[in-house]
């Protein structure tokens, strides 16, 4: 009889339930690979002292075959293995992506796959260069690698080769079973990302909120309660989305926000506005669920947030019903920038604590934009300074 295999994303197990059933797994602590099995009726196991998840399933299927214990690395002055691209990606999948937020986690493992099929699965990290770092630039921006098969601006070309950057910074910092560093060096430091020489990044202006503001509720209750809160705190919706009313005190006029759900990790709580409040207690008044129910139900499932597909379409529904043009950058995050605008004049380190921001520098560099009223206001300030 064929031996039964079955697979998962932390096991592999091989073999036969009561004759020659082995199963590995990674060691949660030192995420090398333990293999296990059954003699005598005793669960018995052992370290394979590697983190190589490939030749762990390897050792799997050749213990399960022939039911020999496997050499754990052969011997003591046994060479490990050559590290391998397709390898080191996978130690990191298996290491460090779990640790990162739901959207990060899906971007490394589509842009892991995307490097492993240009660059080669078996390629040695240490001998990519300049080279190869130019031609995965001219490729990525002309569609001719990537997931959606599409040219690509140079923004998102920077964001998935910071990724391979702090692959290699990773694995120059981190030594295999033995000691060794997975990597001696980073072969692709210094090398310089392309840059986005405008970027677009849209302000919301005050008429086109209010255009929105007023045909809210024809959308959705919690469009409106969502179009408010993000146009009063600030935040990213992804934050706004996942509110719950444990985050919520109403009578404070408070919201925390949780680490878990905010881009850079930190952890606040901001006073809110009195029409903040306002749109809070209308979806109190719309409450599903117990305490920690969501301040934003999904409408098909009240037990999970609001998705994102869903707001982003809500949001065009509602450009069409108050007749504004569509525009490239006009989106959710554009509220994000007009609070940023708005609060110019307030001093950056009260603005960083209202809207969640880690520091200055991404504020004025990304969110604040001065339009000519300011730019006037500031010149008659002065010529009143000098009169």
């Amino acid at each position: 009889m064929m031996a039964r295999t079955k697979r998962s994303r932390r096991a592999y197990s091989a073999g036969e339930w009561g004759r020659n059933r082995v199963r590995v797994f990674a060691d949660p602590k030192t995420g090398m690979y333990q293999i296990e099995w059954r003699e005598n009726g005793r669960r018995l196991s052992r370290s394979l002292r590697h983190r190589d998840w490939r030749r762990a399933k390897r050792q799997a299927d050749e213990f399960a075959a022939g039911f020999v214990l496997p050499e754990v690395n052969g011997s003591r002055n046994a060479e490990p293995e050559p590290l391998t691209l397709g390898a080191l990606f996978e130690i990191y999948g298996e290491e460090v992506t779990p640790t990162k937020g739901r959207h990060t986690r899906k971007h490394d493992r589509i842009t892991m796959g995307m490097f492993l099929r240009f660059f080669g699965r078996n390629r040695d990290p240490a001998t990519l260069s300049q080279r190869d770092w130019d031609r995965f630039i001219r490729a990525r921006r002309a569609g001719r690698v990537g997931p959606s098969g599409r040219p690509v601006s140079d923004r998102t070309v920077e964001y998935d080769l910071k990724l391979l950057i702090a692959i290699f910074n990773w694995a120059a910092k981190s030594r295999d079973e033995r000691g060794r560093l997975l990597l001696d060096r980073n072969p692709l430091r210094g090398l310089r990302t392309p840059k986005e020489k405008n970027p677009r990044r849209v302000v919301l202006a005050e008429d086109e909120y209010q255009a929105l503001l007023k045909v809210s509720r024809k959308v959705d209750w919690r469009f409106h309660v969502a179009l408010v809160l993000a146009h009063e705190t600030g935040h990213r919706i992804g934050a706004i989305r996942k509110l719950r009313w444990t985050d919520i005190e109403l009578d404070a006029g408070m919201i925390r926000w949780r680490a878990e759900y905010e881009k850079t990790g930190y952890e606040h709580t901001t006073p809110v506005t009195a029409e903040a409040l306002a749109a809070l207690a209308e979806a109190r008044e719309m409450k599903v669920g117990g305490g920690d129910a969501h301040v934003l139900p999904s409408p098909g499932n009240p037990s999970v947030c609001l998705g994102s597909s869903r707001a982003r379409s809500w949001w065009a529904k509602a450009q069409r019903l108050a007749g504004l043009e569509p525009k490239r950058g006009r989106g959710w995050h554009s509220l994000r920038r007009k609070f940023a605008t708005d609060l110019m004049d307030q001093p950056l380190k009260v603005l960083c604590e209202l809207g969640g921001w880690k520091t200055a520098k991404t504020v004025l560099r990304c969110y604040q934009r001065a339009d000519e009223g300011q730019l006037r206001k500031a010149l008659d300030a002065r010529r009143r300074a000098h009169g």
